[in-house]
């Protein structure tokens, strides 16, 4: 039997001679209209999204011999999980892939930050030296506050910690490994409250679920440090942005370095474009020629195991395979 996997996002091309060197032929490869999207899945075994792709109810009902649906990165917000269950159809993803470029894009931009690298950077190409208006802070013997404390968060403590700062995570999930790292850095394990009365920067790291959806918004913004600034890295639907640009036009935030939106690209109006305290990457996290190539390889492993072996990885909705008979 030929399985076929459509890939209808924008994909390291070693995913697909991995997929072509297994037998699997594979669909696609680079960015598709929806339309065409669900005009392919109905004839394919599998899927290999990534952000681009959303994987909804109406996907799914077009999919009618769908088995898996592999999210070539670590966030599974654009999947409808409780449908792909429903459906019996395995959701896995590529946590270990992203892990290294998004922690140094999360360090790279809290230097940007502390320093007012960008703004210094246009002040002088525009013929202005000014070393007067871009006084900054220094990272040493500052407490970053990290929320969320999984692959990334701990990606980022590791760093954090040889410029010498104070580490706080938090994290409803805590797990052997969460404690390991955050005794090695000499940090602590807290609750969310302690975490947004301590930090001088906080960085966002936690997967989007309808309980964090929005967990940064006026009265958790209230609860933070005057001066805090504020690294996101991670999905845009944690902050309330309306809430965000208001603190940092009144100066309770100092700054914030915003890598990810509620909306992408954020539409023109976005309340937090034009703030002079905001430094704005679009959603660049991953975006590292090492770190494409390990999620798409992964993800491209993860098929063939799953469909020519029965082994699977990294499965978000474990129950489906729970139901399925040995």
């Amino acid at each position: 039997m030929t399985y076929r996997v459509l890939i209808p996002d924008s994909l390291d091309p070693s995913a697909l001679n991995l997929l072509a060197e297994a037998g699997i032929t594979a669909i696609g490869g680079g960015q598709m209209a929806r339309s065409e999207v669900l005009s392919a899945v109905a004839e394919v075994d599998a899927l290999i999204v990534r952000s681009a792709t959303t994987v909804d109810a109406e996907l799914l009902a077009a999919a009618l011999r769908l088995r898996l649906v592999v999210r070539a990165g670590v966030g599974v917000d654009n999947v409808d999980l409780e449908e792909a269950t429903r459906r019996s159809v395995v959701v896995m993803n590529t946590p270990a892939g992203n892990t290294i470029a998004a922690a140094e894009h999360t360090l790279a931009l809290m230097l940007a930050l502390a320093r007012h690298i960008p703004a210094a950077h246009a002040a002088l190409q525009a013929g202005r030296w000014d070393r007067r208006a871009f006084m900054g802070v220094e990272l040493r013997g500052k407490t970053l506050g990290i929320i969320g404390f999984g692959r990334v968060g701990q990606a980022v403590a590791r760093r954090a910690a040889v410029f010498g700062m104070r580490i706080l995570a938090c994290d409803p999930h805590r797990t052997p490994q969460m404690e390991q790292v955050i005794a090695e850095v000499g940090g602590q394990l807290v609750d969310l409250e302690a975490l947004l009365t301590q930090a001088d920067f906080i960085s966002l790291h936690a997967t989007l679920t309808a309980e964090t959806r929005g967990m940064i918004n006026a009265r958790t913004i209230a609860r933070m440090k005057r001066g805090v600034r504020l690294i996101n890295t991670a999905r845009g639907a944690l902050i309330v942005e309306a809430d965000l640009a208001e603190a940092l036009r009144s100066g309770h935030v100092a700054g914030a370095a915003v890598d990810v939106y509620s909306e992408e690209p954020p539409p023109a109006d976005h309340p937090l474009l034009g703030l002079p305290n905001v430094v704005h990457t679009p959603h660049l996290a991953a975006s590292t020629f090492e770190a494409q190539t390990d999620v798409a390889t992964e993800a491209a492993q993860l098929v063939i195991d799953a469909l020519l072996r029965g082994e699977y990885r990294n499965v978000v909705n474990p129950e489906v395979l729970a139901g399925r008979k040995p």
